[in-house]
Protein backbone atom coordinates (compact mmCIF):
# COMPACT_ATOMS: atom_id res chain seq x y z
CA UNK A 1 0.00 0.00 0.00
CA UNK A 2 1.29 3.59 -0.94
CA UNK A 3 2.05 6.23 1.41
CA UNK A 4 -0.14 9.22 1.58
CA UNK A 5 1.43 12.74 0.50
CA UNK A 6 1.58 13.43 4.01
CA UNK A 7 3.19 10.53 5.52
CA UNK A 8 5.58 10.85 2.61
CA UNK A 9 6.53 14.31 3.64
CA UNK A 10 6.80 13.71 7.37
CA UNK A 11 8.80 10.86 6.77
CA UNK A 12 11.82 13.84 5.87
CA UNK A 13 10.36 17.04 8.12
CA UNK A 14 13.24 18.32 10.03
CA UNK A 15 13.35 18.44 14.38
CA UNK A 16 11.11 21.27 14.58
CA UNK A 17 8.33 19.35 13.11
CA UNK A 18 5.67 16.77 14.91
CA UNK A 19 2.62 15.22 13.64
CA UNK A 20 2.03 13.82 16.45
CA UNK A 21 0.51 14.45 19.47
CA UNK A 22 2.53 17.56 21.50
CA UNK A 23 1.81 19.30 24.64
CA UNK A 24 2.08 23.04 24.43
CA UNK A 25 5.21 22.80 26.37
CA UNK A 26 6.26 21.02 24.06
CA UNK A 27 5.61 23.66 21.27
CA UNK A 28 6.74 26.99 23.38
CA UNK A 29 9.78 24.73 24.22
CA UNK A 30 10.48 23.84 20.52
CA UNK A 31 9.79 27.43 18.81
CA UNK A 32 12.20 28.69 21.62
CA UNK A 33 15.10 26.37 20.17
CA UNK A 34 14.39 27.25 16.76
CA UNK A 35 14.18 31.13 17.44
CA UNK A 36 17.70 30.33 19.00
CA UNK A 37 19.25 28.21 16.86
CA UNK A 38 18.82 30.88 13.71
CA UNK A 39 17.38 27.89 11.79
CA UNK A 40 17.08 28.93 7.90
CA UNK A 41 13.53 27.25 7.45
CA UNK A 42 11.77 30.34 6.66
CA UNK A 43 8.15 30.71 8.11
CA UNK A 44 7.49 33.41 5.63
CA UNK A 45 7.75 33.57 2.35
CA UNK A 46 7.34 37.56 0.56
CA UNK A 47 5.72 37.19 -3.19
CA UNK A 48 7.85 39.62 -4.03
CA UNK A 49 4.59 42.01 -4.73
CA UNK A 50 5.00 44.93 -1.69
CA UNK A 51 1.53 45.72 -1.50
CA UNK A 52 0.56 42.12 -1.25
CA UNK A 53 2.99 41.24 1.07
CA UNK A 54 1.72 43.74 3.09
CA UNK A 55 -1.44 42.77 3.44
CA UNK A 56 -0.82 38.79 4.04
CA UNK A 57 1.11 40.20 6.69
CA UNK A 58 4.30 39.53 4.76
CA UNK A 59 3.66 37.10 2.89
CA UNK A 60 2.74 33.25 1.98
CA UNK A 61 3.19 31.57 5.52
CA UNK A 62 5.46 27.93 5.80
CA UNK A 63 2.07 24.85 5.65
CA UNK A 64 0.00 27.07 4.16
CA UNK A 65 -2.09 26.20 0.85
CA UNK A 66 -2.96 29.51 -1.42
CA UNK A 67 -5.14 29.03 -4.31
CA UNK A 68 -4.90 31.51 -7.59
CA UNK A 69 -8.34 31.80 -9.41
CA UNK A 70 -9.44 33.75 -12.41
CA UNK A 71 -11.05 33.11 -15.55
CA UNK A 72 -9.01 32.41 -19.00
CA UNK A 73 -6.60 35.36 -19.95
CA UNK A 74 -6.17 37.11 -16.53
CA UNK A 75 -2.85 36.01 -16.44
CA UNK A 76 -2.89 33.50 -12.90
CA UNK A 77 0.12 31.21 -14.52
CA UNK A 78 2.06 34.96 -15.18
CA UNK A 79 1.50 35.39 -11.47
CA UNK A 80 1.93 32.22 -9.93
CA UNK A 81 5.34 31.99 -12.47
CA UNK A 82 6.69 35.67 -10.80
CA UNK A 83 6.01 34.66 -7.64
CA UNK A 84 8.00 31.31 -7.54
CA UNK A 85 10.60 33.30 -9.49
CA UNK A 86 10.52 35.98 -6.64
CA UNK A 87 11.11 33.32 -3.95
CA UNK A 88 14.10 31.54 -6.21
CA UNK A 89 16.08 35.02 -7.10
CA UNK A 90 15.10 35.60 -3.02
CA UNK A 91 17.79 32.37 -2.13
CA UNK A 92 14.81 29.88 -1.50
CA UNK A 93 14.14 26.04 -3.35
CA UNK A 94 10.84 26.30 -5.29
CA UNK A 95 9.22 23.21 -7.46
CA UNK A 96 6.94 24.13 -10.08
CA UNK A 97 4.33 21.33 -11.54
CA UNK A 98 3.38 22.65 -15.29
CA UNK A 99 0.65 20.77 -16.58
CA UNK A 100 0.08 23.16 -19.72
CA UNK A 101 3.37 24.41 -21.03
CA UNK A 102 6.86 22.56 -21.32
CA UNK A 103 9.95 23.16 -19.66
CA UNK A 104 11.58 25.35 -22.47
CA UNK A 105 7.88 27.97 -22.80
CA UNK A 106 8.67 28.81 -18.95
CA UNK A 107 12.36 29.49 -19.82
CA UNK A 108 10.77 31.62 -22.26
CA UNK A 109 8.50 33.56 -19.98
CA UNK A 110 11.10 34.22 -17.11
CA UNK A 111 13.72 35.17 -19.91
CA UNK A 112 11.62 38.12 -20.92
CA UNK A 113 10.14 38.90 -17.35
CA UNK A 114 13.83 39.17 -16.57
CA UNK A 115 14.28 41.69 -19.40
CA UNK A 116 11.02 43.54 -18.55
CA UNK A 117 12.37 43.98 -15.49
CA UNK A 118 15.71 45.38 -16.25
CA UNK A 119 13.74 48.68 -17.02
CA UNK A 120 15.01 49.04 -20.70
CA UNK A 121 12.15 50.13 -23.43
CA UNK A 122 14.00 48.61 -26.16
CA UNK A 123 13.51 44.72 -23.80
CA UNK A 124 12.95 42.08 -25.86
CA UNK A 125 9.58 40.85 -25.05
CA UNK A 126 8.46 37.55 -25.03
CA UNK A 127 7.67 37.27 -28.79
CA UNK A 128 11.19 37.97 -29.35
CA UNK A 129 12.79 35.59 -27.01
CA UNK A 130 10.40 33.22 -28.10
CA UNK A 131 11.58 33.96 -31.68
CA UNK A 132 15.36 33.34 -30.52
CA UNK A 133 14.25 29.74 -29.27
CA UNK A 134 12.14 28.46 -32.42
CA UNK A 135 14.73 29.93 -35.73
CA UNK A 136 16.07 26.83 -36.80
CA UNK A 137 19.16 27.75 -38.10
CA UNK A 138 22.23 26.97 -36.02
CA UNK A 139 24.25 29.80 -37.66
CA UNK A 140 22.68 31.88 -35.21
CA UNK A 141 24.49 30.37 -32.74
CA UNK A 142 23.18 30.04 -28.49
CA UNK A 143 20.46 31.67 -27.01
CA UNK A 144 22.91 34.28 -26.01
CA UNK A 145 23.80 34.79 -29.68
CA UNK A 146 20.78 35.16 -30.72
CA UNK A 147 19.84 38.04 -28.03
CA UNK A 148 22.67 39.55 -28.29
CA UNK A 149 21.76 42.34 -30.61
CA UNK A 150 18.59 43.19 -27.77
CA UNK A 151 19.42 45.87 -25.57
CA UNK A 152 19.34 43.45 -22.17
CA UNK A 153 18.83 40.22 -23.80
CA UNK A 154 21.93 38.86 -22.77
CA UNK A 155 21.61 40.35 -19.20
CA UNK A 156 18.48 38.73 -18.81
CA UNK A 157 19.81 35.09 -19.59
CA UNK A 158 22.45 35.35 -16.82
CA UNK A 159 19.62 36.63 -14.20
CA UNK A 160 18.05 33.40 -15.07
CA UNK A 161 20.97 31.67 -14.82
CA UNK A 162 21.84 33.50 -10.99
CA UNK A 163 18.94 31.24 -9.73
CA UNK A 164 18.27 28.62 -12.46
CA UNK A 165 19.73 25.90 -10.04
CA UNK A 166 16.60 26.61 -7.43
CA UNK A 167 13.62 26.56 -9.54
CA UNK A 168 12.93 23.35 -10.69
CA UNK A 169 10.59 22.66 -13.67
CA UNK A 170 8.07 19.80 -13.86
CA UNK A 171 6.23 18.76 -16.63
CA UNK A 172 3.56 17.61 -15.61
CA UNK A 173 0.64 15.76 -17.23
CA UNK A 174 -3.09 15.01 -16.38
CA UNK A 175 -2.60 11.09 -17.16
CA UNK A 176 0.59 10.26 -15.01
CA UNK A 177 1.33 13.53 -12.42
CA UNK A 178 -0.77 12.69 -9.44
CA UNK A 179 -0.15 13.85 -5.90
CA UNK A 180 2.07 10.77 -4.99
CA UNK A 181 4.32 11.69 -8.28
CA UNK A 182 4.39 15.78 -6.60
CA UNK A 183 5.21 14.48 -3.53
CA UNK A 184 8.13 11.93 -4.77
CA UNK A 185 9.45 14.96 -6.95
CA UNK A 186 9.17 17.40 -3.73
CA UNK A 187 11.40 15.03 -2.06
CA UNK A 188 13.80 14.90 -4.70
CA UNK A 189 14.45 18.47 -5.05
CA UNK A 190 14.41 19.15 -0.45
CA UNK A 191 17.22 16.02 -0.88
CA UNK A 192 19.16 17.95 -3.22
CA UNK A 193 19.16 21.32 -1.90
CA UNK A 194 18.85 20.75 1.60
CA UNK A 195 15.36 22.29 1.53
CA UNK A 196 11.77 21.97 1.50
CA UNK A 197 10.90 23.62 -1.85
CA UNK A 198 7.97 26.35 -1.89
CA UNK A 199 5.59 23.95 -4.45
CA UNK A 200 3.94 25.64 -7.27
CA UNK A 201 0.84 23.21 -8.93
CA UNK A 202 -0.52 24.79 -12.46
CA UNK A 203 -3.19 23.75 -12.42
CA UNK A 204 -5.15 21.74 -9.94
CA UNK A 205 -7.85 20.38 -11.64
CA UNK A 206 -5.43 18.32 -14.01
CA UNK A 207 -3.48 16.48 -11.20
CA UNK A 208 -4.27 13.27 -11.32
CA UNK A 209 -6.66 11.40 -8.66
CA UNK A 210 -7.74 7.82 -8.07
CA UNK A 211 -9.48 6.57 -11.07
CA UNK A 212 -12.26 5.34 -8.54
CA UNK A 213 -13.28 9.04 -7.91
CA UNK A 214 -15.52 9.31 -11.11
CA UNK A 215 -17.33 12.54 -10.22
CA UNK A 216 -15.27 15.61 -10.55
CA UNK A 217 -16.32 17.14 -6.91
CA UNK A 218 -14.82 14.39 -5.05
CA UNK A 219 -11.69 14.74 -7.57
CA UNK A 220 -11.44 17.77 -6.67
CA UNK A 221 -11.75 17.70 -2.98
CA UNK A 222 -9.10 14.45 -2.50
CA UNK A 223 -6.56 17.07 -4.86
CA UNK A 224 -7.13 19.53 -2.80
CA UNK A 225 -7.10 17.84 0.90
CA UNK A 226 -3.53 16.07 -0.61
CA UNK A 227 -2.11 19.74 -1.34
CA UNK A 228 -3.03 20.82 2.31
CA UNK A 229 -1.07 18.25 3.46
CA UNK A 230 1.77 18.35 1.61
CA UNK A 231 1.93 22.19 2.81
CA UNK A 232 1.29 20.99 6.63
CA UNK A 233 3.42 18.15 6.45
CA UNK A 234 6.64 19.83 4.62
CA UNK A 235 5.87 23.23 6.04
CA UNK A 236 5.98 24.92 2.97
CA UNK A 237 3.88 27.49 1.19
CA UNK A 238 1.83 25.59 -1.79
CA UNK A 239 0.30 27.74 -3.85
CA UNK A 240 -2.51 26.00 -6.36
CA UNK A 241 -3.61 27.40 -9.79
CA UNK A 242 -7.84 26.92 -10.02
CA UNK A 243 -9.94 27.19 -12.79
CA UNK A 244 -13.26 28.86 -12.79
CA UNK A 245 -16.55 27.03 -13.54
CA UNK A 246 -18.58 28.31 -16.04
CA UNK A 247 -20.16 31.40 -14.82
CA UNK A 248 -17.34 32.40 -13.77
CA UNK A 249 -15.91 32.89 -17.14
CA UNK A 250 -18.87 34.63 -18.25
CA UNK A 251 -17.58 37.85 -19.90
CA UNK A 252 -17.40 41.00 -17.65
CA UNK A 253 -18.25 38.68 -14.89
CA UNK A 254 -16.52 39.04 -11.59
CA UNK A 255 -15.12 35.83 -10.75
CA UNK A 256 -15.81 35.44 -6.81
CA UNK A 257 -15.39 32.12 -4.34
CA UNK A 258 -18.77 30.55 -5.28
CA UNK A 259 -17.13 30.22 -9.23
CA UNK A 260 -13.99 28.04 -8.50
CA UNK A 261 -14.48 24.53 -10.82
CA UNK A 262 -14.77 21.87 -8.84
CA UNK A 263 -16.11 21.63 -5.51
CA UNK A 264 -16.70 23.43 -2.41
CA UNK A 265 -13.93 21.95 -0.55
CA UNK A 266 -11.38 24.43 -2.39
CA UNK A 267 -12.72 27.50 -0.38
CA UNK A 268 -12.86 25.35 2.81
CA UNK A 269 -9.35 24.39 2.77
CA UNK A 270 -7.54 27.74 1.14
CA UNK A 271 -5.79 29.13 3.76
CA UNK A 272 -5.18 32.13 1.08
CA UNK A 273 -7.54 32.51 -1.84
CA UNK A 274 -6.35 35.06 -4.42
CA UNK A 275 -8.79 35.74 -7.43
CA UNK A 276 -7.62 37.75 -10.68
CA UNK A 277 -10.34 39.80 -12.74
CA UNK A 278 -10.08 42.32 -15.38
CA UNK A 279 -10.21 45.97 -13.55
CA UNK A 280 -12.00 47.14 -16.48
CA UNK A 281 -14.67 44.54 -16.46
CA UNK A 282 -15.76 45.08 -12.35
CA UNK A 283 -15.33 49.53 -12.33
CA UNK A 284 -18.42 50.95 -11.62
CA UNK A 285 -20.07 52.62 -14.50
CA UNK A 286 -19.88 55.93 -13.32
CA UNK A 287 -15.87 55.71 -13.47
CA UNK A 288 -15.89 55.29 -16.84
CA UNK A 289 -19.02 57.24 -18.22
CA UNK A 290 -17.81 60.80 -16.99
CA UNK A 291 -13.73 59.87 -17.38
CA UNK A 292 -13.46 58.11 -21.00
CA UNK A 293 -9.87 57.76 -20.52
CA UNK A 294 -10.00 55.68 -17.73
CA UNK A 295 -11.30 52.96 -20.15
CA UNK A 296 -7.94 51.92 -21.65
CA UNK A 297 -6.17 52.67 -18.04
CA UNK A 298 -8.44 49.92 -16.48
CA UNK A 299 -7.98 47.99 -19.26
CA UNK A 300 -4.32 47.63 -18.48
CA UNK A 301 -5.20 46.50 -14.59
CA UNK A 302 -5.70 43.35 -13.58
CA UNK A 303 -7.33 43.13 -9.38
CA UNK A 304 -6.26 40.89 -7.17
CA UNK A 305 -9.08 39.83 -5.13
CA UNK A 306 -7.88 38.47 -1.65
CA UNK A 307 -11.13 36.08 -0.87
CA UNK A 308 -9.69 34.58 1.97
CA UNK A 309 -7.08 35.24 4.28
CA UNK A 310 -6.96 33.13 7.48
CA UNK A 311 -3.79 34.80 8.73
CA UNK A 312 -5.29 37.91 8.38
CA UNK A 313 -7.72 40.34 6.61
CA UNK A 314 -9.49 39.58 3.79
CA UNK A 315 -11.89 41.40 1.62
CA UNK A 316 -8.95 43.69 -0.14
CA UNK A 317 -8.63 44.56 -3.52
CA UNK A 318 -5.41 45.52 -4.85
CA UNK A 319 -4.44 46.50 -8.59
CA UNK A 320 -1.14 45.27 -10.33
CA UNK A 321 -0.49 46.63 -14.08
CA UNK A 322 -0.50 43.93 -16.65
CA UNK A 323 2.56 43.87 -18.65
CA UNK A 324 2.02 40.72 -20.93
CA UNK A 325 4.23 41.54 -23.67
CA UNK A 326 7.28 40.90 -20.81
CA UNK A 327 5.08 38.00 -19.08
CA UNK A 328 4.84 39.66 -15.79
CA UNK A 329 2.99 42.00 -13.51
CA UNK A 330 4.29 45.58 -12.47
CA UNK A 331 5.64 44.57 -8.74
CA UNK A 332 4.34 48.47 -7.86
CA UNK A 333 0.29 47.90 -6.64
CA UNK A 334 -1.89 49.58 -4.81
CA UNK A 335 -4.94 49.56 -3.26
CA UNK A 336 -8.20 49.66 -5.85
CA UNK A 337 -9.44 53.16 -4.95
CA UNK A 338 -12.39 53.12 -7.19
CA UNK A 339 -16.10 51.19 -6.56
CA UNK A 340 -15.94 47.84 -7.69
CA UNK A 341 -19.38 45.67 -8.72
CA UNK A 342 -19.83 41.98 -9.86
CA UNK A 343 -21.55 42.45 -12.95
CA UNK A 344 -20.45 44.85 -15.65
CA UNK A 345 -23.01 47.45 -16.64
CA UNK A 346 -20.81 49.58 -18.93
CA UNK A 347 -20.49 48.66 -22.49
CA UNK A 348 -18.12 50.27 -24.99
Amino acid sequence: MSQSPAAACIRWSNSFMDPQLTSLSTVLERTDARLRSGADHPTIWPTGFPALDDALSGGLRSGSLLLLAGAQGTGKTTFALQMARNAAAAGHAVAYFTYEHDAESMLERLIALEAGLLGDMGAPGLNRVREAFETDNPALGGLADRLAETSVGVEAIKNVESYGHRLHIHRSTGSTTSLEVITAAVEQVWQETGEAPMVVVDYLQKVKADNNLAVEDERVTAIVEGLKDLAIAANVPVTAVVAADKEGLSSGKRMRAQHLRGSTALAYEADILLILNNKFDLVSRHHLVFAMGNVDKFKQMAVVSIEKNRHGFDGIDLEFKKRFEQSRFQTDGNRVMEQLVDDRVFTE
